[in-house]
């Protein structure tokens, strides 16, 4: 594997990484009734962009 390649892998896994955990803080704001707070926005800005970004790498064969 090249380094370029290698270096993608790394985004990727960071993009996936971090869309779960935003997810994952979502859901415990959402659990405590705090889904309609400035930090539940912001990361439901943040879910959407990385959430693009990995539609993006499947729409040109990068990922399944």
């Amino acid at each position: 594997m090249s380094e370029r390649e290698e270096k993608f892998e790394k985004m990727l896994q960071a993009t996936v990484k971090e869309y779960d955990d935003t997810v994952r803080k979502m859901e415990k704001l959402k659990s405590e009734n705090k889904s309609n707070t400035v930090t539940y926005k912001q990361l439901m800005a943040t879910k959407l962009t990385l959430q693009n970004m990995i539609s993006r790498y499947k729409i040109y064969g990068l990922i399944e």
